[in-house]
């Protein structure tokens, strides 16, 4: 692979990474409630799980697992119930961190959650989204010279991919954390968190009818 074709992937890669989806959504909330640093090291439970499906597409198991219609199944309907809980779980939430104390007094004390289980969500929303798996599959091929090794290949395609990642979950992360500029009252705190919510049960009713094809 020349740098040429490196650089001819990058912004394929980017328009990819920066797609609308569930691990975006994640970013955003979490720009959200714990700011823009925590966010983008929580994106780090995604790049890993990228990294696993990258690899297992690298060894050749990508294909046939694309192809099983009862892996795509159980993947499918695991990440969608998961992102549905998660939905209904910040629908429900009354904790936020962008309001004037002073009018807040519908709120719960609030409390951080932790950085670990933060990327532990998001490596779960990742690891769980048989398309991520489709993506791979179907888009990295069209990069690879089949005159040259393919290993080294999908290692530069891949950590072209994963950086893209990074980037994306800091624009969406940043999103995030400027709508707090404009939530001042506990009722547009629920407000946001039933949108975040509903974003997630949305790409979780998404996902489950989805299909292969």
């Amino acid at each position: 692979m020349t740098f040429m074709d490196a650089l001819l992937f990058l912004p394929v890669a980017q328009l990819l990474a920066l797609g609308p989806g569930p691990n975006n959504f994640m970013a955003m909330r979490n720009g959200i409630q714990s700011g823009l640093a925590t966010a983008v090291i929580a994106t780090t439970g995604r790049v890993l799980a990228f990294a696993i499906l990258i690899t297992i597409t690298a060894i050749g198991l990508g294909t046939m697992l694309a192809s099983s219609v009862l892996a795509f199944t159980i993947l499918k309907w695991v990440g969608a119930l998961y992102l549905i809980y998660l939905g209904i779980k910040t629908w429900r939430d009354r904790q936020f961190s962008g309001i004037d104390d002073t009018q807040s007094d519908a709120l719960q004390p609030r409390s951080q959650p932790s950085l670990l289980k933060l990327t532990v969500q998001e490596f779960l929303v990742a690891i769980s989204n048989p398309k991520a798996l489709l993506l791979f599959t179907a888009v990295f091929p069209q990069f690879i010279n089949p005159a040259l090794p393919a290993t080294e290949q999908f290692v530069v395609l891949g950590g072209i991919y994963l950086l893209t990642e990074y980037i994306a979950s800091t624009v969406y992360a940043l999103f995030g954390l400027n709508i707090t500029r404009f939530i001042k009252t506990s009722r547009g705190a629920r407000r946001l968190n039933r949108a975040t919510g509903g974003l997630f049960v949305g790409a979780g009713v998404l996902l489950a009818s989805s299909s292969q094809g």
